[in-house]
């Protein structure tokens, strides 16, 4: 891997932003989600949503972090390739106007340090380029498992995403149940208030004809008695 490999993965990596930022939208809308079902859990399910929505945002600020330090290796790679590249332009011209004034002998003792120098600067041309492929094939290797993660992580918020809105509709039905079921009470409670006032109307009044008679309150009927005319 060299350096325009280490740029391939880089912009690899650029691509990934989009699902960073896909995934900050759906933590957006699991803290909506979150705040709307608040007041309905106890505080220890309130707690571990606190703390998984946390966890996922450490986990996405990762993957920023990564990107930002692929980005200052592969910088510094390059920069020091040009510092290695440079003297050999710089001074070209140079060592062309001392080698007019010098002797057969200080031509070649001058000829044999810069192969020296050369050679030197070759080795440290290696070291630089096992660097970057050592640094390329790490930081390839923690991209791919941090892309694995983020996108078990999306997939999980797509999942959590979809229960907060199931358990948000039902959270609105039985709610809708619960305000039938108090009218109906109401109305029953209003029903048996009136039926215990009218027997306690009948009970203190039970001559007062305005009120019908309630079956098993009614006063008893008089015993009629027949007289006998005995001739």
């Amino acid at each position: 891997m060299d350096v325009s490999a280490v740029s391939e993965e880089l912009a690899e990596l650029e691509g990934q932003i989009n699902d960073i930022f896909r995934a900050l939208s759906l933590i957006k809308d699991f803290d909506r989600e979150v705040k709307i079902l608040e007041s309905g859990n106890d505080a220890n399910t309130n707690r571990m949503l606190n703390d998984r929505r946390q966890s996922m945002v450490k986990e996405l600020n990762s993957y920023v972090a990564l990107k930002k330090k692929y980005s200052s290796n592969l910088a510094s790679n390059n920069k020091r390739v040009d510092l290695f590249d440079g003297p050999a332009e710089d001074h070209m011209e140079e060592n062309v106007l001392l080698a007019s004034n010098m002797s057969n002998q200080e031509l070649m003792n001058k000829g044999n340090s810069m192969m020296d120098d050369t050679d030197q600067a070759i080795e440290r041309g290696k070291k630089i380029v096992l660097e970057t492929i050592n640094v390329g094939t790490d930081t390839s290797a923690a991209l791919k498992a941090q892309t694995d993660q983020m996108s078990r992580v999306v997939n999980e918020l797509d999942s959590i995403h979809f229960s907060l809105k199931k358990a948000s509709k039902l959270v609105k039905e039985i709610g809708r149940q619960v305000a039938t079921d108090k009218c109906i009470m109401a109305f029953l409670f209003l029903i048996v208030i009136g039926v215990i006032a009218i027997i306690i109307v009948k009970i203190v009044n039970p001559n007062n004809k305005d009120i019908r008679d309630i079956p098993g309150l009614a006063p008893p009927a008089m015993n009629r008695r027949l007289l006998w005319n005995h001739y």
